[in-house]
């Protein structure tokens, strides 16, 4: 008889075979297994008594908590639909995904309370809101609705006297709505389902094995793509999750020093504040610790550092929020051994080849034929199979674009090397990746030209050595307008997210255009020599 594939079976399996094992390590909180799963459980019944059923949307804005952790498992076992939310955002961002998801029960860590009641009058949506540390007025208190909860899944579980029937559950159930940070000029929310989930999980695990010894430290945001899957990978094995609740360089090594972390994950800007750390403010170094690092090409001079002088063992892995998120490993090869750590951090730079189990990807020209495996032959890296999203969430004319011919495509631009590893060398829409977070460039000029002394705005990505890179905006100013750089600079964080407003901003006389009046923003990437500057 077939099961559902979802992963919560990996959560009845550790409980199972790792209930006294530890589970989860935040701050002065440490749970077993089962602690941590009877603790799920209350959660899922208190929801259920709050009246969330299945298909009901709960969000989360949170840090890397246990209770954050535990969203995971108790959202979906009741057949209700997660959404992480991008706690960076600023608040009319949040509170438009919070009115598209039509999420009615939101859920804070300390940090957020506030951000949530400045939105929550916008939001019709919401029927209750639960403070997930300590209280807040109009707020429901996370632990006191725990303490409160005498309803179990499944059996007895201790202090519980009743027992609430699991919902059943099918692999193509929605399992999570995830935004995209920018890639328009409204987020999209992206239809995560248990299937998806499940072999994107299995198969992270196939290239980047892990077992019940690993202990996994949380740098990466679980928000971001359900925090690459790790809440499910590492429950699969038994692994043990040590909550970080901000990356912090100095609090980061030390964890992994106290509490013996083997694995975390990290887009390359957090790489890159790890390995500009003052030696005297990190300490000594475990060697061995191993990295999985996504989110933007990570310099080769990075993957030198960490592997050379840490003694780390990096892997880049690629993937979009739509294909929940991993496609594509950079598999390390025998061959590989023997090139020097330089050429070696090259080919470890490159995006790589399909994960066994996220389908069929190509890179293909504009008429779908796969490009020539020459190293220099530009095309869009399109992907089909068991990871791909279900579609963008109450968005049926963006997915129909996204998924045209039976293939979602990427809008990445990317070349296939002889050995059929492929490289990112651009990227069709201007989406600027920065510090892991996607940003539109669209969006951004949006908000700059709400200004009444712009006339016209272009914004690009430029390279920054600690982000990878930065929006970067050339503006035309209205006739007789004056504006200065520093002030254009401090509109767009008024208005927006501060990792998507311009580090820099140049003022010009007009922008590069093409016949039909199309700005070339390739002109503006690779310098001023052809704008007309003030």
């Amino acid at each position: 008889m077939e099961t559902p594939l979802t992963p919560l079976e990996f959560q009845r399996r550790a409980r199972a075979l790792y209930g006294d094992r530890e589970c989860v390590i935040d701050g002065d909180i440490r749970l077993t297994y089962e602690q941590f799963f009877a603790r799920c459980d209350r959660w899922s019944a208190a929801l259920r008594r709050l009246g969330v059923g299945k298909g009901d949307r709960v969000a989360y804005l949170a840090l890397n908590t246990h209770s954050h952790l535990a969203s995971f498992f108790a959202v979906p076992q009741i057949g209700a639909v997660l959404v992480p939310i991008n706690f960076r955002l600023k608040p009319p961002e949040i509170a438009y995904i919070l009115q598209h998801c039509g999420a009615t029960v939101v859920c804070a860590s300390a940090d957020f309370l506030e951000t949530v009641e400045a939105v929550r009058a916008s939001c019709p949506s919401i029927e209750r809101c639960v403070a997930l540390e300590g209280a807040h007025d109009g707020w429901l208190d996370y632990e006191q609705l725990l303490a409160a909860e005498t309803g179990a899944f499944d059996g007895p579980a201790p202090g519980c006297e009743s027992r609430v029937e699991r919902v059943e559950i099918d692999e193509r159930d929605l399992l999570t709505i995830n935004y995209t940070s920018g890639t328009t000029s409204r987020p999209k929310g992206v239809m995560i389902t248990h299937r998806n989930a499940y072999m994107n999980a299995i198969g992270t695990l196939v290239h980047v094995p892990m077992t019940c010894e690993d202990r996994y430290l949380w740098t990466l945001p679980m928000f971001h793509a359900n925090g690459w899957t790790f809440p499910w990978i590492v429950t699969a094995v038994g692994g043990v999750h040590i909550c970080l609740r901000k990356v912090e360089p100095v609090q980061a090594f030390r964890l992994i020093r106290d509490e013996r972390a083997t694995m975390l994950c990290a887009a390359p800007t957090v790489l890159i504040g790890l390995a500009r750390c003052p030696a005297a403010e990190r300490g000594d170094v475990p060697r061995g610790v191993r990295v999985l690092t996504a989110g933007a090409p990570p310099a080769a001079a990075t993957i030198q550092r960490v592997e050379g002088e840490f003694g780390w063992d990096l892997t880049h892995v690629y993937g979009l929020t739509e294909t929940a998120p991993f496609i594509t490993v950079c598999e390390p090869r025998p061959e590989h051994a023997a090139l020097s750590l330089e050429d070696r951090s090259v080919v470890k730079a490159r995006q790589g080849v399909e994960l066994i189990t996220s389908g069929e990807l190509r890179v293909v020209d504009e008429d779908d034929t796969p490009v020539p495996r020459d190293a220099h032959t530009l095309g869009e890296i399109v992907v089909r199979g068991n990871v791909v999203m279900d579609g963008y969430y109450d968005d049926p004319e963006a997915t129909a674009q996204a998924m045209r011919g039976g293939w979602f495509h990427s809008g990445d631009a990317a070349v296939v090397h002889p050995d059929g590893y492929i490289e990112i060398r651009d990227r069709f829409k201007d989406v600027i990746i920065s510090g892991g977070e996607n940003i539109s460039s669209v969006e951004v000029e949006g908000v700059l030209m709400r200004h009444a002394a712009i006339q016209e705005v272009a914004v690009v990505g430029m390279p920054d050595p600690t982000w990878g890179e930065t929006p970067h905006a050339f503006v035309v100013l209205s006739p007789g307008a004056t504006l200065t750089e520093a002030e254009v600079i401090e509109y767009a964080r008024e208005q927006m997210a501060n990792f998507k407003t311009p580090r820099h901003v140049e003022l010009v006389d007009e922008l590069p255009k093409t016949a039909t009046g199309k700005i070339q923003k390739y002109i503006l990437r690779r310098g001023r020599a052809a704008i007309a500057t003030q």
